[in-house]
């Protein structure tokens, strides 16, 4: 039976053991694993991490295709994102995944005709609601009535309680018919921003989870919704940075080693058996997806772990292409009206040297996950020229796919319920993941925060001084 801990000389604390350092096991290298690690290893706990993948991430890494480095998917995130804010910060990374000064988002229709094709959705230097009003009184992808109904439909949803259990009961797509809204104005709008954050579209998404998004993205703060990403590969930030972080805070870090059982070793440790090897813990955070934690969590650590079985899951389709040549000047836009959502200019952050990368990230992707690559290149190269007219002359050097088919939690009417929080009925023992009951959808953000939410009680049990987190949870709150 060996430590959790690395060599050293030990320090005061409270633990299992009078006199002993206090000692962690973290199972999961995503997002939420690296805050829960370095959380507590801040607070003077020693934390050993470990993960199943050759690298730390989770699901949002980087692979090589030749001379170019890959993003599985692309990721972005709003500067209400408040805590994987605070994460860059901490693995000081945050000046290669910068905001915008101010949001702005193209959006193009091909069906509309040439003049009207392209609108913008930007906010201005206004007091909430204000901000956005110039913005949707010219935005030519709703007709004048539409968009008096949008203005009134998001006043309505600012005034709803999201601590009230009931609205996760309900779908967003029913509740928007009810307040007047057309379904151009939910393809133009409400599925543009939510099926991006939500993994969904309305009819099939939590009004709870829905009116979260809106609320904190768009109507809490005028730069609320201000988007920020990754100018570098993701894998720079999120493994290679981390990694550095983990390393300077005295977190040993193990990659490919496979956790096979967690069980209770008495007075109050904990046993983590991996292969060759099993390591003895006071605190051990289970952060890894729902169907893995509930194949590792011992009886009795939850009251119905089954719930976690009921999690749904919701697959992201990444499509990436490169061309000879420039074809879109902007940094990325939204479309309507075709089965491409978003596109991004990945060509600097690739590496590429001649011609442009373009990564498409389609959610909701249901009807495309299983889909040939040649299937989805008839499907897509045509829709990136008729959204795109440069595209028609340029020549494609190299169209591929990433899948990932359990991107997400399923955000599905009622899955609030289902979503344990951090701390479970066996002492020492917590869960961590986005699809925890963060009250946030799957995202980074919610990820970090399922992370720091788990450190936090870990800690409090712990007797550990939390002062390096309350910053993050003045900010969350």
């Amino acid at each position: 039976m060996s430590e959790a801990t690395l060599p050293g000389e030990p320090e005061a604390g409270t633990a299992g053991r009078a006199g002993a350092p206090a000692t962690a096991v973290v199972i999961g290298g995503g997002l939420a694993g690296i805050t829960s690690a370095l959380a507590l290893a801040d607070a003077g706990v020693r934390v050993t991490l470990l993960e199943g993948r050759p690298r730390l991430g989770g699901l949002a890494f980087s692979f090589h295709r030749g001379d170019l480095t890959v993003d599985n998917g692309q990721h972005v995130y709003l500067r209400c994102c408040t805590a994987y804010r605070w994460f860059l910060d901490r693995i000081d990374a945050a000046s290669l995944a910068p905001l915008q000064d101010r949001l702005e988002v193209p959006v193009v229709d091909p069906r509309r005709k040439p003049g009207r094709r392209l609108g913008t959705l930007r906010r201005d230097a206004l007091p909430v609601p204000l901000h956005l009003g110039r913005s949707l009184a010219t935005y030519p992808h709703l007709s004048l009535a539409e968009r008096a109904k949008v203005g009134r439909a998001a006043l309505a949803l600012r005034a709803l309680d999201l601590a009230d259990p009931a609205l996760d009961e309900r779908d967003f797509a029913g509740w928007l018919a009810e307040h007047g809204q057309s379904e151009r104005a939910v393809e133009a709008l409400w599925d543009l921003v939510g099926v991006a954050t939500l993994n969904a579209v309305a009819k099939d998404a939590s009004l709870a989870l829905a009116a979260m998004v809106f609320k904190t993205g768009l109507l809490s703060d005028p730069g609320a919704a201000d988007i920020g990403w990754a100018r570098v590969p993701l894998g720079e930030l999120h493994d290679t940075l981390a990694r550095k972080a983990l390393d300077s805070a005295g977190v040993r870090t193990e990659v490919r080693t496979r956790v096979t059982s967690v069980s209770p070793y008495g007075n109050g440790r904990w046993a983590v058996q991996v292969p060759g090897e099993t390591l003895e813990a006071d605190t051990v955070v289970l952060a890894v997806p729902q169907r893995e934690a509930h194949g590792l969590l011992p009886e009795g650590a939850l009251e119905e772990p089954e719930r976690l079985l009921e999690i749904g899951t919701a697959p992201i389709l990444n499509v990436h292409v490169v061309y000879d040549r420039k074809v879109l000047t902007r940094p990325f836009f939204a479309a309507l009206g075709s089965p491409v959502q978003w596109v991004f200019d990945r060509t600097e952050a690739s590496g590429l040297r001649e011609g442009q990368y373009l990564a498409l990230s389609q959610s909701a992707a249901q009807d495309w996950i299983d889909e040939p690559v040649a299937a989805l290149r008839e499907r897509f190269l045509p829709e990136l020229e008729r959204l795109l007219p440069a595209a028609r002359e340029a020549r494609v050097r190299d169209f591929f796919v990433t899948r990932e088919r359990t991107a997400t939690f399923d955000p599905a009417p009622g899955t609030g319920r289902l979503r344990p929080g951090a701390r479970t009925r066996a002492p020492g023992l917590y869960l961590a993941g986005a699809w925890t009951a963060t009250g946030w959808p799957a995202t980074m953000e919610g990820a970090v925060r399922s992370g720091a939410a788990a450190a936090d009680a870990a800690l409090g049990a712990l007797g550990r001084p939390r002062d390096h987190l309350l910053a993050l949870h003045e900010e969350a709150a």
